[in-house]
């Protein structure tokens, strides 16, 4: 869709519903890996436009946008932060499926919120929201909201994996512990499906908004607490383990404190590892969309790659179920190292000279495309990486993903060191910045290859 054709849109959209006329054209806002943002103004006021892609990209999710809107006002009545609806956009629009939320103060990149004055009191405010949120019942909000069927939902994770190629053993322990813990369901209340840094809005220590509420659905409160923890959405700050603000203790004792209920810390982990899983399938599944045509942005081909970074969450996370005497063994570090080409350009310089290029654009550029032209510096590390290392391929095994899928052994009769030794390879290559890698590097038995073949393993 034309700039042109978005304004004329967001035009009848403000005279349908008294918004005033358009006073700021729109501007895509970075991020926003499924829906697109683009804020705008009418009259005196801000304002942000959540559309889809494209109709097509609506087809097979459980509700549409305008049972988002009603749960988002539904939330917002119960005392949620959550922005103010003002238009579910109709077809005479021109726009699509999506809607207009009044625009809030703050921001929601991490880097900026990581870094407030007041982490502690920030993390008790998102913990007071989820509280407030996991207060809704079905009563409360449009029919059509999903309740999760536990097994089910591992059972369609399973699905994907074969789907996707079946051919990730991490996640194949990830699914496999998932079917041999699955707890009982409890009363089902409403899940936000993605409450975590990046979609909460702040303002110095301030929360003020909770976005991005289109998996919302109801479960288990515990998945909700639980995915907010992972390793991926700590960003920078990895020994914050509660959304990148402060400990995990301190984040459930204030939930707990605004709910007025126990967590019970073996829910939580599954539903840690549960959603580990369900993000590296976010992750793998990306790389389709791209190849089917449904969506071509860049970012898709480039998320696909991260799959690497929550198999290696999922193997920290299922390191207990080996004994100790497998956690002490030995890992073969294998850093991926640079040639030095001579002659003419080799392929991985001709890589570096294009990102070196992309590199002098970054301030010709502003929103969606700055983020996108970081994006493509992403992407060419990776192909570079790749190039350099020629071993990366191992990572990929079907026939050992299927056999521990079937129970045809135990999920520690793994060779853990083995394990360790490639994801640590594949993610440096796909995310060498990733903050888990660093504590893995740290705390994991590493040795090169010499001491490896000198050591009595018997």
């Amino acid at each position: 869709m034309s700039p042109d054709e978005l304004s004329a849109g967001l035009a009848r959209v403000c005279a349908r519903v008294g918004l005033g006329a358009l006073s700021l054209a729109p501007q895509r806002l970075t991020g926003g890996a499924v829906m697109e943002s683009w804020r705008f103004a009418a009259g005196d006021s801000a304002y942000v436009l959540r559309r889809a892609p494209s109709l097509a990209f609506m087809e097979g999710r459980p509700y549409g946008h305008s049972t988002e809107a009603a749960l988002i006002e539904a939330a917002r009545a119960k005392g949620v932060t959550a922005p103010e609806v003002v238009a579910v956009l109709e077809e005479g629009d021109g726009l699509g499926s999506g809607f207009v939320m009044r625009a809030l103060p703050g921001t929601a990149d991490p880097k900026v919120i990581l870094a407030c004055d007041d982490p502690d009191g920030l993390l008790r405010q998102a913990a007071r929201d989820l509280a407030r949120i996991h207060s809704l019942r079905q009563a409360d909000v449009p029919d059509g909201v999903p309740v999760m069927d536990y097994r089910a939902a591992v059972a369609d994770l399973r699905q994907q994996f074969i789907e996707a190629g079946g051919d990730r053993p991490i996640i194949a322990l990830g699914l496999r512990w998932l079917e041999d813990n699955c707890p009982p369901e409890v009363e089902p209340v409403l899940n936000h499906g993605d409450y975590r840094m990046g979609n909460l809005l702040a303002e110095g220590s301030a929360l003020t908004g909770v976005l991005d509420w289109e998996i919302a659905h109801f479960g288990d409160p515990h998945e909700d607490l639980a995915f907010g923890c992972m390793a991926v959405w700590r960003f920078a700050r990895y020994d914050r383990p509660a959304l990148g603000l402060g400990s995990i203790e301190d984040y459930l004792a204030a939930y707990e404190a605004e709910a007025g209920v126990t967590i019970d810390p073996l829910r939580f982990r599954f539903w840690t590892i549960y959603r580990t899983v369900w993000w590296a399938m976010g992750c793998l599944k990306m790389a389709a969309q791209w190849r089917s045509g449904a969506d071509r942005m860049l970012e898709r081909v480039v998320i696909s790659r991260r799959t690497s970074e929550q198999e290696l969450d999922l193997l920290l996370l299922l390191e207990e179920e080996w004994p100790e005497a497998a956690r002490a063994f030995p890992v073969v570090d294998s850093p991926i190292f640079e040639t030095v080409g001579q002659g003419e350009a080799i392929d991985w310089e001709i890589l570096d000279a294009v990102t070196e290029w992309l590199s002098t654009l970054k301030e010709k550029v502003e929103g969606h495309d700055r983020f996108q032209l970081a994006v493509a510096k992403n992407a060419l590390g990776i192909a570079k990486r790749q190039l350099l290392d020629d071993g990366w391929d191992l990572h990929f095994n079907a026939k050992k993903s299927d056999a521990l899928l079937r129970r045809e052994f135990e999920i520690a009769d793994m060779h853990l060191a083995t394990l360790r030794r490639r994801v640590l390879d594949k993610v440096r290559m796909d995310s060498p910045k990733y903050p888990a890698l660093e504590w893995a590097t740290k705390n994991w038995s590493l040795c090169d290859w010499d001491t490896y073949r000198k050591l009595d393993l018997k």
